[in-house]
């Protein structure tokens, strides 16, 4: 399965993995609760793709500097 990552506010493409080559507890996918899960992680079995919910660098930066961003619902579209 291909693990595709992408920032949950801008939507950009980050990165991706071989899922063939690691598991849920390399990638720490174990830790996360049944809700933290289903927010995170969606599953599409046509494509035999995982697609996770990440933040990318450049919305980390801008959250960091304006905080009050987090408050919107979508704050970085």
């Amino acid at each position: 399965m291909q693990i595709i990552y992408y920032c949950r506010h801008c939507h950009s493409y980050i990165g991706q993995v071989d899922g063939n080559r690691v598991d849920d507890r390399r990638l720490g996918f174990h830790s996360l609760t049944p809700e933290e899960h289903a927010d995170i992680i969606s599953y599409n079995k046509v494509e035999n793709r995982a697609y996770v919910k990440t933040v990318c660098d450049f919305c980390q930066q801008a959250l960091e500097q304006h905080p009050e961003l987090m408050l919107l619902e979508n704050p970085l579209q």
